[in-house]
């Protein structure tokens, strides 16, 4: 079956057989389980663009040709209809969200099913490595699966039929996978959220704009914070507003105080009331602390009111209400006196009094101010659903949810492997910190050669220094991959620790390969004698064996490097990321120029 890749460029010639053009699209009709191709875009003469139906001009398709019935001056241009979409431009090399496996992946090829008379039908996208082989070159593809297969190792192809593939918006922008034959809002919050992160920035606020406000507000929450702001501000302001007033007001006060004031405060005033006021109420608490975290949403009644009174108030509360583990009972002073679980209060008969089922002694309260990790701590130690947060007088503020625990407890667990690990929280797209920041720690190896180039040659402008530097960079990137293996093992679950077999043989290689290289280059610059005076296969030699052993030595050393680590984490010694890669590569650099002068001065080259 053929694929759009290996139809692209196929030659277009006319009924008299001359040649008209070269494929450059084609157009399919997405309203059919499996669409047929409806149009043909060809490149003909100097580049002129053209489109004409498929099913009233085409004659024939083979692999190398596509023929039409009529001669090229009786083709008449045709348009897409609002049905209708190109395949290269609209559906190759973009993202889909595949619902089931909750992922984003990235259509490399479509495949299509030659029928009768002629007729090309869409099958599916093709989303694994073989479609980027296919259209690197097809010859490319066939010798990486037939090596592949040889060694055991075949790799399938990843085809999601069309069937199973549904548009997002009729701007074909973006396309969703619905596998399980369900929309974005059937899944769960948290599915949502997990996809949405995965998406361009430019994408997020467009798949917010295809969910009901409901969702909408409840995807939000679920996102993480770093996300947030960033998709409220390419949302339009006032449906920015009527999601966030959905939120519950912990989570809508924390997106708020992560936007700009001015943007906050128009939000702010694009909302109800209530909403508004309950969120700066919140606003007015630090986040990391019992007020910053809690909600204002909780059931609370006077202690002398009945069972049947506090149903019949949990019974009007509206759908998106804080979910409801207790009921608080106030005194006369609206001081909290007691706690009514959810059991007791089904398990009571209507007519008893809340105070006479209520729990009322040694209350466990924190007040504002509390930590928000003291705050989980004692939920914890306690086994609570809920926590009160109450002022100085005992009056009720509010409440302090699990799930608010857990997202506290999940980031204090982060940071103490961040700690270790030393990522100070950084992103894959420089979020964490200034781009600066971002390039300095993700290329640290590159940034470090330059230093030390630059310091070399100014204190030592000589053969030596140059050949030094030319090899610099092996013992630099092991150094920096013996600093980051440290870290993923310290982060990484049992199962997903990388392996150290793994670093020491990719190393090696790596320091070999790099080796050779370096080598071939100095030879050929000596060769054609455009070298420094002074350069010659002694000092190359010497210099590259020192090269050699200190990779040799740095990949041994990188077992009880991870444990000296580890050992100081137990010890809540932390070792920041860059500060560690740093350390590794001046030792690994000092053994290096050691090794050097060692080698040299035995070699008599020094």
């Amino acid at each position: 079956m053929p694929y759009l890749s290996q139809i692209l460029g196929t030659p277009v010639f006319d009924a008299s057989g001359e040649k008209i053009g070269n494929v450059s699209d084609l157009g399919a009709a997405v309203g059919e389980v499996f669409p047929r191709i409806t149009a043909l875009a060809f490149k003909g003469p100097a580049k002129v663009p053209f489109m004409i139906s498929w099913r009233k001009y085409v004659q024939s398709y083979d692999d190398d040709r596509i023929v039409l019935n009529v001669d090229a001056a009786e083709v008449r241009f045709s348009y897409l209809q609002p049905n209708e979409l190109l395949l290269r431009r609209d559906l190759m090399n973009k993202q889909i969200v595949d619902t089931q496996g909750m992922k984003v992946v990235r259509v490399n090829d479509l495949k299509l099913s030659l029928t009768g008379d002629d007729q090309l039908r869409l099958l599916g996208a093709e989303v694994g490595v073989r479609g980027i082989l296919r259209g690197i070159a097809p010859s490319l593809e066939r010798v990486v699966c037939a090596s592949a297969k040889a060694l055991g190792k075949p790799i399938p192809e990843r085809v999601i039929a069309w069937s199973y593939m549904d548009l997002l918006d009729r701007d074909l922008s973006q396309v969703k996978l619905s596998v399980t034959h369900k929309s974005l809002d059937d899944m769960h919050p948290a599915d949502i959220a997990d996809i949405i992160e995965q998406l361009d920035p430019k994408l997020r606020a467009q798949v917010f704009s295809q969910l009901d406000t409901a969702n909408a507000a409840q995807a939000m929450s679920e996102l993480e914070d770093e996300f947030q702001a960033d998709v409220i501000d390419d949302m339009p302001e006032r449906e920015a507003a009527g999601m966030i007033a959905q939120m519950d007001p912990d989570d809508a006060a924390d997106i708020i105080g992560a936007l700009s004031y001015d943007k906050a405060e128009k939000l702010l005033n694009l909302m109800g009331v209530k909403e508004e006021k309950a969120i700066r109420q919140l606003l007015g608490y630090p986040r990391d602390t019992a007020g910053g975290i809690m909600t204002t949403e909780f059931v609370a009644m006077a202690e002398n009111a009945t069972v049947a009174d506090a149903r019949r108030r949990i019974a009007t509360l509206e759908e998106d209400f804080e979910s409801v583990f207790y009921v608080y009972t106030l005194d006369d002073d609206k001081h909290l006196s007691g706690i009514v679980s959810m059991r007791d209060l089904i398990a009571n008969p209507e007519d008893r009094r809340l105070k006479d089922i209520a729990f009322s002694d040694a209350l466990i309260t924190v007040t504002p101010d509390a930590d928000q990790a003291t705050v989980a701590e004692e939920m914890g130690k306690y086994s609570l659903i809920g926590i009160p947060v109450v002022d100085e007088d005992g009056k009720l503020l509010g409440i302090v949810t699990v799930d608010d625990a857990l997202n506290v407890m999940e980031d204090e667990h982060e940071r103490d492997m961040q700690l270790a690990s030393g990522t100070r929280g950084e992103t894959a797209t420089g979020e964490g910190g200034s781009k600066l920041a971002w390039f300095l720690r993700r290329e640290l190896w590159f940034c470090a050669w330059i230093a030390i180039s630059a310091v070399l040659c100014h204190v030592l402008y000589t053969p030596l220094a140059v050949v030094v530097l030319l090899f610099l960079p092996i013992v630099l990137l092991v150094a920096d991959d013996m600093a980051a293996f440290a870290s993923s093992y310290l982060i990484g679950d049992d199962d997903e620790r990388p392996s150290l077999a793994g670093m020491v043989v990719r190393n090696l290689f790596t320091g070999l390969v790099m080796g050779a290289l370096g080598w071939l280059l100095v030879n050929c610059a000596i060769w054609t004698d455009s070298v420094p005076a002074g350069i010659d296969h002694t000092l190359m030699m010497a210099v590259l064996t020192a090269a050699m052993v200190t990779v040799v030595v740095l990949v041994t050393l990188t077992a009880p490097y991870t444990r000296l680590i580890e050992r100081r984490l137990d010890e809540d010694k932390g070792t920041p990321g860059m500060v560690a890669a740093l350390v590794c590569m001046g030792g690994g650099t000092a053994l290096f120029i050691g090794l050097t002068f060692a080698f040299g001065h035995a070699m008599g080259v020094l």
